[in-house]
């Protein structure tokens, strides 16, 4: 496949980058330093901005898919920056005809035992509790977009670099934890679970989440 990555450099991304490549597939990573992505077969830097629509609907042109591994951090932009790059993203694979879009998003939208999303059971300092509302909005965003094939992988409520071990279990809605009530997965194995929905799509037009 023909994979374009936004946020190929983070935690999360770089991952993603390494599982793909991994399996054959080519990679054009989105950045605003290409420089900072390392030279290798089936992978391509471009530098670039999740903001500029236009440049970045040029840019996705003939991919199978765009994977959205965006954070704008956690400073008081950060809300209106998720907002504004998923109208971009959304608009730009409408102009380049790209139909699969795959996000990272967050655990807070993920409902827990009780049924309550954990957002809303959090007391958390404004400024963050407000970027992670703003990654759930995404979620509302792409549940009423038909026209676009779209994926929103919420994470175990701990993810971190670590082990790529395989094994792990998928679920939807609800945060999935192990037998000590605990909701963990790797960077790695996320990437797993990301390139597997990729190569053999379980969820479209859905969010699913993982754990151990």
């Amino acid at each position: 496949m023909k994979l374009f990555l936004i946020g190929g450099t983070g935690n999360i991304g770089s991952r993603i980058l390494a599982e793909a490549v991994s399996r054959g597939h080519d990679v054009t990573v989105l950045t605003r330093d290409p420089g900072k992505v390392k030279a290798q077969p089936h992978v391509t830097a471009v530098k670039g901005d999740i903001l500029d629509t236009a440049a970045l609907a040029k840019q996705i042109k003939g991919q199978n898919a765009v994977i959205v591994s965006y954070s704008p951090g956690y400073d008081d932009a950060a809300p209106k920056k998720y907002e504004q790059s998923s109208d971009s993203v959304i608009a730009a694979a409408r102009q380049a005809g790209v139909k699969r879009i795959f996000y990272v998003g967050g655990a807070a939208s993920l409902n827990g035992k009780d049924g309550k999303q954990i957002l809303d059971t959090l007391q958390l300092p404004p400024p963050l509790k407000a970027t992670l509302s703003a990654m759930r909005d995404i979620l509302y965003k792409l549940r009423k977009t038909d026209d676009l094939d779209w994926t929103f992988f919420s994470p175990a409520q701990m993810i971190a670099p670590g082990e790529r071990t395989g094994k792990f279990r998928l679920g939807l809605d609800e945060l999935v934890t192990d037998a000590q009530g605990q909701s963990r997965i790797s960077c790695e194995d996320y990437a797993i679970a990301v390139i597997d929905e990729l190569e053999k799509p379980k969820h479209i037009k859905k969010r699913f989440t993982i754990g151990y």
